[in-house]
């Protein structure tokens, strides 16, 4: 599967064996946490060995990996943190995500070779941010999610050119500001800035009145209450190409504590999307070979405010990085004299800007076929602001894994797979495949079989080897679903 650096698809993973999944499902990187000092204390993390493996898993199919260390220390860990830094470039990886200015600055001098990726915690909202951050060491910023395409336009027009920005596509978003909360602290003492955060924000909330006591009043949609905080989740899927031709050059996807079944269909979604991208902009053709050299889409949307005119002081302070002179600087800043601002620049950016990459309709239906709650857009377009669920505070969970292809024989047309959920005759399935569209199939009746080659009428216990007969090849790896209904809808 062909992989490219720019834009990158990056993918969540909480274990080995999800970092694995989403490689296999098409991410050119993977991003996770160590057993120490990352913001997602939940998922089982990955040890110094699983890195490791990841890491040659990562590199021999051309990806990279990433590993959180983004909590913010207390004084008691500093030495600790130093010495898992340490630790950490031992085992192959390619970059720390960090927050902490300190730690950024200790992990340049211990660790010299690993990239230094700044995370959304640090709240980096403009583009005097980004180039302190570049100055001290970082490859790239992760952005605040709470900033505009114009934003991010503005960021990318006025940072270095080999400076990375990573921006959040998919995925659960927190009611605080780029993370930093403490009301997971307040009510239970589970500090969220350590990874800990018990997500109380999701929870049902009523109004008590001060001489009402035991009078709830519920702030409400329903009579079981409202969910103040329960923010929605973002998809971007159908707008990537607004976000590419901004400036970004990583895409994330958030869910380090999400199922390997959500890593690999939100993986393979936006890589799929991704190489439609690159062949509707005409970058590649569909067979993946390379039409024109794929550069960061800045000169056409470089309508920024302050790209008409340069002073040495708003440049002086990081010229040195950027070109080795004030002069060189303001020429990169500022490439076309007269430069549009304001009003005048938005509506040459709209008039310049190429047609929608128009995505297949079975690519479009992906991320409802995962774990989700009500989506937007984020806050990329001031006008569809992200908002919150005020009615429920649970998952949209239509579709279920019910099993995995661990083989075909495509002598006796047969799949073998671990089961995860009941599969019986005239079910309606998809075999998820990385880098296509979703294979349907109807199971036929009988057929089954157990790992001893015993016939079964049917497919009822999870993480139990069977075979079933499927007339057309299924790769190893695929994952089977099937809409919740299906289960027991037959086939007519």
């Amino acid at each position: 599967m062909t992989r490219r650096r720019k834009p990158e698809v990056l993918a969540p993973a909480g274990n080995l064996r999800s970092l694995e999944t989403a490689i296999d499902f098409g991410a050119d990187a993977v991003y996770c946490g160590g057993k120490e000092f990352g913001m997602r204390s939940a998922p089982k993390n990955l040890s110094y060995e699983d890195l490791a493996a990841g890491a040659q898993y990562a590199h021999k199919r051309g990806a990279r990996v990433y590993v959180t260390c983004n909590v913010l220390p207390h004084n008691d860990e500093v030495e600790d943190m130093k010495d898992y830094i340490g630790k950490l470039a031992e085992t192959g990886i390619d970059a720390l995500i960090v927050t902490d200015i300190g730690v950024m600055v200790a992990a340049h001098r211990i660790a010299p070779k690993l990239e230094l990726h700044v995370s959304t915690q640090a709240g980096v909202t403009n583009y005097l941010a980004a180039n302190a951050l570049y100055e001290l060491g970082a490859k790239r910023v992760v952005l605040a999610r709470e900033l505009s395409l114009q934003a991010l336009r503005d960021i990318r027009a006025n940072i270095p050119e080999d400076m990375d920005i990573e921006c959040f596509v998919h995925g659960s978003m927190c009611m605080a500001f780029s993370g930093r909360c403490l009301i997971s602290n307040y009510m239970n003492g589970r500090d969220a800035n350590h990874g800990e955060c018990s997500q109380p924000c999701r929870w049902k909330y009523h109004v008590v009145e001060e001489k009402r006591p035991g009078q709830f009043f519920p702030v409400e949609e329903n009579d079981e209450g409202t969910f103040l905080f329960n923010s929605q989740d973002m998809c971007m899927l159908d707008h990537l190409d607004d976000v590419i031709d901004a400036g970004a050059t990583s895409l994330k996807i958030e869910g380090r504590a999400k199922s390997a079944y959500y890593v690999a269909a939100m993986a393979n979604a936006y890589k799929c999307a991704v190489d439609e991208y690159m062949v509707q902009r005409g970058f590649e053709d569909e067979d993946g070979r390379v039409l024109k050299p794929f550069r960061d889409q800045v000169i056409r949307n470089r309508a920024v405010t302050n790209a008409a005119v340069v002073s040495d002081d708003s440049i002086g302070f990081h010229s040195s990085s950027l070109s080795g002179s004030k002069a060189a600087a303001r020429t990169m800043l500022a490439p076309h004299a007269g430069a549009l601002v304001g009003e005048e620049a938005n509506m040459a950016d709209e008039a310049a800007r190429p047609e929608h990459v128009a995505l297949p309709q079975w690519l479009k239906d992906e991320p409802y076929k995962v774990s989700h709650r009500d989506y937007c857009t984020g806050f990329y377009y001031p006008e569809h602001k992200a908002g919150q669920n005020t009615d429920r505070g649970g998952y949209f969970r239509d579709w279920l894994v019910v099993g995995e292809v661990q083989g075909y024989d495509a002598e006796t047309k047969r799949i073998t797979l671990m089961s995860r959920n009941k599969i019986e005759a005239g079910q309606l399935v998809e075999f998820l495949i990385p880098g296509r569209k979703p294979v349907d199939y109807t199971v036929p009746g009988g057929g089954f079989q157990d790992a001893d080659g015993n016939p079964v009428e049917a497919i009822n216990n999870p993480a139990h080897v069977f075979s079933m007969p499927c007339p057309e090849p299924i790769p190893v790896g695929s994952m089977m679903r099937s809409h919740a209904r299906n289960r027991t809808l037959k086939a007519e």
